[in-house]
């Protein structure tokens, strides 16, 4: 499949094979991102990538592409919003259906791009206007092609749904209404599919005495409501996920289950599949069963209330919640336990800080807040970990065909990489050839009080590979366990209903079979350093189908995220259009090879420093040590260092944000640092530019700043250079030079003196060559 580039060249991705295939500029004339093609490897350039040639289009993309309508010079045209088109769309008079110019259309191709021409389309939708409320989310389901509209089978199945819970419904459950289970959730959410109770358990004497606690985690049993085959299951896998957009979501099911039968509202009875844990004092789960139920939320908390009443079990949000709060404490109890088990296994935990954003009525961002994880977002994750990893094994002992959640460690070609860029630090810490978690983990805690923890953290982040939902179980790596699914949120994810499928077969002692209609999916696109992706119409074998399926579910859940940043991209963009000209500090969060990411400290908005803004003089990245250095001053920039930057320039269109760099005091004292370490001198010396003769004489003496030091010495540079050309040009004898200044002279003398001697010798030279020509 053909992916565009914004500059106008593209990549083949292939079917077969690891390497993307280059093509050129004038090779994407012809064709347009996402179309599929047969190319041929023209050459290989000097770092041995391949660049092609288009033989063939195999298949043009046939979904509707978004854009703004323009009318320039009596023309209609379609801008696409996905800039990886690379071409605009003519548009017929007769083909506009009535849109104005400046609204954003979905465009249906009549005529596909050629050699000579570019491609002609009608308009077959009218979104808006660019700046209605939520027309960035409009734009994104539709760029990103996730379905957002469930078929009218489905909304008519779901209508049919009763309201409320029927005595069939509760054959053969467990009745746990009395146990008071309890939701936790964020302040804003709508759909419940999780609840939790725990107590202390103790059984048996002496050596063989269990001691610990009865964990129960109950999942909403959305199995029981949506069935293979019918419409609500063939929509809920052709999304795969729920979409998450800023005041908006998109869900995977319709709102009379995620927000209503299958959501666990307190005190309504609900269906549930529970996974009911014992867990020992040193945090392990030493037995573990499921079980269908029906239960009866005791209560909504939020992780805000919880984090206050585990903070101080006598304040005013306990005193509302008294019956609940030993119950609570119990959760605290065990998710200790857990929490420490995790630490003893080496599981991986980055911290990072997460951000939240606020908007107004009219869609637009308000703040932009950091996002803290307190205990009670901990101790609902190690629940559903723990309940996760019984799935997993549950279906493993079982010799059942599943979806597992997989994470792999670094690829040789990455470990390599992050063994090299760990040396470069001198940290005295690396991995082994045989990577581990515990050793990523060591290195993640030895270095979380660094000033570039950041950096070091998104470097082994970066060394590993992204998790996938797959048929072959290779274990979790990030959270060190052999083996690991999604149990706890079938409203919100196909696997996790697939699973729960699974589990209700092996408890019913039978095996649950994919239906054929999960085969009808487009073929996954390959990844790389990954196998070829199985071709949905030769998925033959049971374990085959169940990898398609695993392949479909890891490319939706990528299109969510993808949406996702899209939208957030675009709101903070637009956010930061209000703030052009301003002055912020920041933290560079990244390095690349043309400029600095950085992070305001004050909105939680991300932008670049092109390199170009970074001064005169030319930076080199360094790649191992992730940093740029400037060759003159040895000034480096490195994740991490903070910064005073300027907003200087926002594209809504590209979704970035550019930075001025703005030199104050603290930029002052980098300069000067650098300049004493490449010249050699002590913290204590004063001046600071590396320079010679009575240049560095008189700045030294004057005692000039450092950043001024550096000003100066660059504009008698300048200076020199023109009066040489000047003198060559000329050719007439400059008059002689003064005599020099003594040492203490002030620098911008001194610096005319030295100038003025810089004329005087090429202007000398000029007129011996003439008299050797005469002669």
């Amino acid at each position: 499949m053909l992916q565009g580039h914004r500059d106008g060249h593209g990549f083949l991705i292939p079917d077969v094979g690891t390497q993307d295939i280059y093509l050129p500029q004038q090779e994407m004339h012809a064709v347009m991102h996402g179309d599929r093609l047969r190319v041929r490897v023209a050459r290989y350039d000097k770092r041995g990538r391949p660049e092609g040639r288009v033989l063939e289009i195999l298949d043009r993309k046939k979904k509707p592409i978004i854009g703004r309508l323009l009318l320039e010079s009596g023309i209609w045209l379609v801008a696409p919003e996905d800039k990886r088109m690379g071409q605009d769309i003519l548009i017929p008079k007769n083909g506009t259906a009535n849109a104005r110019a400046g609204q954003v259309v979905a465009v249906e191709l009549i005529e596909p791009p050629s050699l000579y021409a570019q491609p002609v389309g009608r308009v077959v939708e009218v979104l808006g206007e660019i700046d209605d409320p939520g027309m960035e989310i409009e734009i994104a389901v539709r760029k990103y092609e996730v379905p957002h509209r469930f078929s009218a089978e489905t909304l008519s199945q779901a209508a049919k749904l009763p309201e409320k819970l029927r005595a069939l419904d509760l054959k053969g459950r467990i009745d746990l209404r009395d146990v008071p289970l309890v939701t936790i959730d964020g302040e804003d959410a709508r759909d419940f599919d999780d609840a939790v109770f725990c107590e202390p358990h103790k059984h048996g004497r002496g050596k063989t005495a269990f001691v610990g606690w009865r964990l129960l985690v109950a999942i909403a049993d959305v199995s029981h409501y949506v069935k293979p085959g019918d419409p609500l299951d063939e929509d809920a896998y052709e999304r795969a996920t729920s979409v998450y957009f800023p005041r908006r979501v998109i869900p995977m099911l319709p709102e009379k289950l995620s927000n209503g039968l299958c959501s666990l509202n307190p005190n309504e009875d609900r269906l549930s599949m529970v996974c009911d844990m014992l867990v020992d004092d040193s945090g392990e789960v030493q037995a573990y069963q499921f079980y269908p139920a029906v239960i009866c939320s005791h209560a909504r908390f939020t992780y805000n209330e919880v984090a206050a009443i585990l903070a101080n079990t006598h304040g005013p949000e306990a005193a509302k919640r008294r019956d609940l709060v030993p119950h609570l404490l119990h959760l605290h109890e065990v998710f200790r336990a857990l929490l420490a088990e995790r630490s003893r296994r080496g599981a991986i935990d980055f911290d990072t800080t997460e951000t939240q954003i606020v908007c107004d009525d009219n869609g637009r961002i308000e703040r932009i807040i950091p996002r803290t994880r307190n205990d009670a977002h901990k101790l609902i994750e190690e629940a559903m970990l723990a309940a996760n990893v019984c799935a997993a094994d549950f279906i493993a002992e079982n010799k059942q065909a599943s979806l597992f959640r997989v994470h792999e460690g670094p690829t040789p070609e990455k470990r390599v990489a992050l063994q090299a860029y760990l040396r470069a630090l001198g940290l005295g810490l690396s991995v082994s050839d045989q990577p581990t978690p515990k050793e990523i983990a060591a290195i993640a805690a030895a270095t979380k009080d660094r000033v570039d923890a950041a950096q070091i953290h998104a470097m082994l982040l970066r060394s590993m590979q992204q998790a996938v939902y797959t048929s072959a179980n290779a274990g979790h790596f990030g959270l060190s366990y052999e083996a690991y699914t999604h149990f706890t949120s079938p409203i919100r994810r196909y696997p996790d209903l697939l699973v729960h499928r699974v589990i209700k077969a092996i408890l019913q002692g039978k095996r649950y079979h994919l239906d054929a209609g999960k085969m009808d999916v487009p073929m996954a696109t390959k990844r790389p350093g990954r196998a070829q992706p199985i071709d949905p119409a030769k998925a033959n074998t049971e374990m085959e189908r169940w990898e398609v399926v695993g392949a479909h579910c890891s490319a939706n859940e990528r299109r969510a995220d993808e949406a996702s940043r899209d939208v957030e991209a675009w709101l903070k963009c637009r956010y930061m259009r209000e703030h052009l000209g301003e002055e912020f500090a920041g933290t560079v969060s990244a390095v690349t090879s043309f400029g600095l990411f950085v992070q305001l400290d004050a909105l939680y908005v991300e932008g670049l420093i092109h390199i170009t803004e970074l001064g005169g003089e030319y930076f080199k990245f360094d790649e191992l040590r992730q940093e740029l250095r400037g060759e003159r001053t040895g000034l480096r920039y490195a994740t991490g260092t903070r910064v005073q930057v300027q907003v200087s320039r926002v594209d809504l269109d590209a979704r970035k944000i550019d930075f001025r760099l703005v030199r104050d005091s603290d930029e002052a004292k980098l300069v000067a640092r650098a300049q004493r370490d490449k010249a050699g001198l002590p913290p204590s010396a004063r001046g600071g530019v590396k320079s010679s003769g009575a240049i560095s004489g008189a700045v030294q003496a004057a005692g000039q700043s450092p950043l001024d030091a550096l000003e100066e010495v660059r504009r008698m540079d300048r200076e020199v250079k023109s009066s040489g050309k000047r003198s060559a040009k000329g050719g007439r004898k400059a008059k002689p030079a003064a005599a020099p200044a003594v040492a203490a002279a002030h620098p911008v003398k001194a610096a005319r003196q030295a100038a003025r001697k810089g004329r005087t010798q090429p202007a000398a030279g000029a007129g011996e060559a003439r008299a050797r020509k005469r002669r």
